[in-house]
C-alpha cells in the first residue's frame, strides 16, 4: 500500500482525475497524488487494453502515461500537480490531436 512518510504537508491543491476531485499535497507529482488517493490504474495498453499504473516514479518506465489538460502521453511521475488540473486515464494509443486548454 502506498502512503505518505509524513503528515507534514505544505499545502493542498485540488485537481480532477476522470472528473473526480482529488486533493493532493503541493509539490506532489500527478502519479504520486493518484497513488496516495488509492488510484492504481492510469492507462490501458494500446494493443490488449491491459490496465497499467505508476511503477518506477522517476520517468524511466512510461507506465504512468496520462492525459493532462487535453494532452496525451504525459508522464504523470514527471508532472507536478497544479490547482484545477484535469487529468484523465489514457486509454490505448494517444490521439493525434489535442483539445484546446480551457
Amino acid at each position: 500500500m502506498f502512503q505518505r512518510l509524513s503528515d507534514r504537508a505544505s499545502g493542498e491543491v485540488i485537481f480532477t482525475f476522470d472528473g473526480r476531485p482529488i486533493t493532493a499535497s503541493v509539490g506532489d507529482s500527478v502519479a504520486a497524488a493518484l497513488l496516495a488517493a488509492g488510484i492504481r490504474v492510469c492507462r490501458t495498453t494500446p494493443v490488449s487494453g491491459t490496465p497499467r499504473g505508476p511503477y518506477c516514479l522517476m520517468g524511466v518506465c512510461f507506465e504512468c502515461l496520462v492525459r493532462i489538460d487535453g494532452m496525451d502521453n504525459r508522464q504523470g511521475c514527471l508532472v507536478t500537480v497544479q490547482e484545477g488540473m484535469r487529468v484523465e486515464t489514457q486509454r490505448g494509443a494517444r490521439t493525434l490531436t489535442m483539445e484546446p486548454t480551457q
